[in-house]
Formats: structure tokens, sequence, C-alpha cells
């Protein structure tokens, strides 16, 4: 897991190392179409995995909360954060290419054991037994 903060729009930080779960990081922005489409799934999967897996979404847009706010208000998301990462710095270290979407799951002791480039299904159900399964395989 790497050693950055993010943060929203009222200036909450969030230090991605310093989780007590395992880590669902899905890194997107507002201008993407796949990132889009995966947000709501990814709204019902934090739901479906609360208390096993944190989902957090980390937008990549470069104008920040300008675009995220609004975008998030009509989404009317009901587990996820719009946390901001507007100099993009983990899209630097994960997707130098700049690929969206990306997401990342980390098990609990910080160790990358699946990685997703591109659009899923988050909400399906063979997306939380994928999740499951990543977690406890040896």
């Amino acid at each position: 897991m790497p050693a950055i903060t993010v943060s929203d729009a009222g200036g909450r930080t969030l230090d991605l190392a310093a989780q007590d779960l395992p880590v669902l990081l899905n890194l997107w922005a507002t201008w993407c179409g796949p990132c889009v489409e995966e947000m709501p799934q990814l709204d019902a999967l934090a739901g479906t995995l609360e208390g096993e897996v944190r989902v957090i979404t980390v937008s990549q847009d470069v104008r920040g909360s300008e675009v995220v706010e609004p975008f998030f208000a009509q989404g009317q998301f009901q587990q996820l954060e719009p946390w901001l990462d507007p100099e993009t710095a983990l899209a630097a270290q994960f997707t130098p290419e700049g690929a969206l979407p990306l997401t990342i799951l980390f098990d609990a002791t910080g160790k990358e054991v699946l990685r997703v480039a591109g659009g899923y299904e988050w909400d399906s159900p063979e997306a939380a037994k994928l999740i499951r399964e990543s977690l406890t395989a040896k």
C-alpha cells in the first residue's frame, strides 16, 4: 500500500497506508467513461463487503473537487467518499501511462494481491468472490 495521503474538498485526509482492513483502491476520473460506469458498482460492492474490505476511490482529476463534488452529488453514493489526488501521485506510481480505471486490492498487511486494469463489473457476485478468494489465496 502506498504511503500517500489523499484529501477531500473539506480538508479531511486519509493515509492510505494506515488502514485496518484490506483495501480495494480504485483510481478513476470524471472524464473516463468506464470509470464513471464503475462508480455505482463500486458503491454497491462497498456495501456488500462492508466490514471485510474498505473500498477507496481516488479521483485523478486535476481539477479536483471542482468536478468531483458535483459528480458525487449527482451519483448519491452511499458508501464511497470523494477522495482527491489532483497531483495524480497515485496514477504516477501505479499507471505511468495514465490508463484508467485501475483497481488494486491490498491485503491487510498492505501487500498487493489483485490488479484490474480497465473496466470491470464490480457489482456482480463474481467480483465479491474474486476479492474474497484473492485475500485468502496463499
